[in-house]
């Protein structure tokens, strides 16, 4: 029997031809200056879509896909199809102002197919999705504390009002952009919903309603994040945002299917981060001169390192900001792109434009500096090192705990110790620990226990404070200025190594990570353990935080006690902070 090759059937042909027509579209893009974007990763929002009709639409290769008040932003297959230019007129003619992007005509088809999946909501949204800035904006001097929001919630629930499920999120919203909340949490059990914020880092519990609720709350959520409400037993990822107080608030929405129902989680992103200055990063003065200095070099890689949730998205962006000036062209590559920055070009990953591949396009577009969200793999880790020996500033992340593990860990996943030795200008370790609350907390004098693990770090610190006996530190109380948890506020804890010819040395010869420590201790750079201490003695933040987020035990205190039988003449003399 005859056997046909089917290797250029007509659906391979078309899927060669849509990853073509893709990969041109995302060169022109950056030609004609405009972002790309892949529709297929971002969520569609119901109102925005609704912006044009879907035979308009159609017929000029246009979308909407994202609303914030009077911006609407836009993709398109062309931007000098005459037939696109007049729709994008007639919708600044509404008073829009349109953010354009440009895409390709399978992720417009992609799209499209989101005018079935909304045909009833633009109706809905005039009635159920009733949720008004305006009244969020006049709640926010009523929220102190957790206990406001709560209090006004459950007023709420007692008025028969046909809007006390929109009026119900409005003061979660409220409230938590009053509070500087970074996540609120919507849980489903058994016998109802438990609300939380994370605020300062830490979740805590806001309220518990009525299971009846359950449901509605889901449904507006979801609905205005872009989810399709009928999948309940998948995973669903969208966002949404409205201007409260001429501030544009993002909130990126997650939900999960449970044994209870679905579970949402809502992250507020604050455009303020992408404003952030290095001095407003609260390095401690050593680490800001050799940061002033590290952002001068007009090429090399700089890696801040740390867990999930300890600054290093805000770190990036303040140092694109530092670095932002006319004449230097800035690309970045996210995942997502979290906040929006002028001037610049922010690319977002997807699923053929991943940070490997994008990473190899944008060296293609002639960068000065570039922004690499994350290393995660041998493939990008080496693009990234090939770009810092290039020519090319490049900032990027990694997940490892300490800035003197990253170099270990650049090796495990594969990288060349003599490339990790050329192209790394400075890596930075941080942690965020919280602040005490100014007005309740407690002063108290150091037990014997941690004066002696004070002095026991401060004996390695290059510029230790003077300390004495009868130490007077500080702790939490709770007060209702700080939601009676003993803190307000968030402040970064950091280290950093330079790579110079002694740290080079050990990472190519012997990178174990108490040999790379004690090749750096020249630099006079503190540790975070160092760092921290010194937060500590100044009554910025308590002990007990610190050892929360910070391992005491890690650092060179204890590797130069462990692996060095001896003295080093450089160390500063351990009765010099001692009074």
């Amino acid at each position: 029997m005859t056997q046909f090759d089917d290797t250029f059937s007509p659906e391979k042909m078309d899927e060669m031809r849509s990853k073509e027509e893709e990969s041109l579209i995302r060169s022109l893009s950056l030609r004609y200056g405009y972002q790309f974007v892949n529709l297929t990763t971002v969520t569609i929002n119901p109102e925005a879509i609704h912006s044009i009709p879907e035979d308009v639409a159609r017929t000029g290769f246009i979308i909407a896909f994202e609303k914030n008040n009077k911006k609407l932003s836009v993709a398109i297959r062309n931007p000098n199809n005459p037939v696109t230019k007049t729709i994008m007129k007639d919708l600044e003619s509404q008073g829009l102002t349109l953010q354009i992007f440009m895409t390709s005509t399978a992720s417009l088809e992609h799209g499209w197919k989101r005018y079935h999946d909304y045909k009833d909501t633009a109706e809905v949204q005039r009635g159920v999705l009733d949720i008004n800035p305006e009244n969020i904006a006049r709640q926010l001097p009523l929220y102190k504390n957790i206990e406001f929001v709560a209090e006004h919630i459950v007023q709420i629930r007692t008025l028969n009002s046909a809007r006390r499920v929109s009026e119900t999120l409005e003061s979660l919203f409220a409230g938590a952009i009053a509070l500087g909340v970074s996540d609120i949490h919507i849980e489903p059990e058994e016998t109802g919903i438990r609300v939380r914020y994370r605020l300062d880092g830490v979740l805590q519990d806001v309220m518990h309603l009525e299971r009846t609720i359950y449901e509605r709350i889901i449904s507006r959520l979801k609905l205005l994040a872009g989810m399709i409400l009928n999948i309940k037993d998948e995973a669903q990822d969208g966002r949404f945002s409205f201007s409260i107080v001429e501030k544009d608030i993002e909130v990126r929405a997650s939900v999960i299917p449970g044994s209870s129902g679905e579970s949402m989680v809502m992250r507020l992103l604050d455009p303020s981060v992408a404003s952030f200055s290095l001095p407003t990063l609260g390095l401690n003065d050593i680490m800001l001169k050799v940061m002033n200095e590290e952002l001068k070099r007009p090429n090399g890689l700089i890696i801040t390192t740390g867990p999930t949730g300890s600054g290093k998205t805000t770190a990036l962006y303040a140092f694109l900001r530092e670095t932002h000036k006319p004449g230097v062209k800035i690309i970045t590559i996210e995942d997502p792109v979290e906040y929006k920055v002028g001037e610049i070009v922010q690319t977002q990953v997807g699923d053929d434009y991943t940070f490997a591949s994008g990473l190899r396009s944008i060296l293609r577009q002639d960068p000065d500096i570039i922004m690499v969200g994350e290393i995660r793999d041998s493939e990008v880790a080496e693009t990234t090192i090939h770009a810092a020996q290039t020519g090319h500033l490049v900032f990027s992340t990694l997940h490892t705990n300490s800035a003197v593990g990253a170099f270990p860990r650049l090796i495990d996943i594969g990288v060349d110790a003599r490339l990790i030795g050329s192209s790394v200008n400075v890596i930075i370790g941080q942690r965020l620990v919280r602040k005490l609350c100014e007005h309740c907390k407690t002063a108290y004098s150091a037990t014997e226990a941690e004066f002696s693990l004070i002095s026991k770090i401060l004996h390695t610190h290059p510029k230790p404070p003077p300390i004495e006996a009868g130490l007077t530190l500080y702790k939490a109380k709770g007060c209702d200025r700080c939601n009676f948890s003993g803190y307000k506020g968030r402040q970064g804890v950091y280290e950093a190594i330079l790579m110079d010819e002694k740290v080079e040395e050990a990472v190519i010869n012997d990178p174990r990570e108490h040999v790379i420590l004690e090749a750096a201790i020249s630099q006079g750079i503190p540790t975070m353990p160092e760092d921290g201490i010194e937060r500590v003695v100044k009554g910025e933040t308590s002990l007990e935080e610190l050892r929360r987020v910070v391992d005491l035990r890690a650092g060179r205190h204890n590797h130069k006690e462990n692996n060095d039988s001896s003295i080093d003449d450089n160390l500063p003399d351990m009765n010099a902070h001692i009074v």
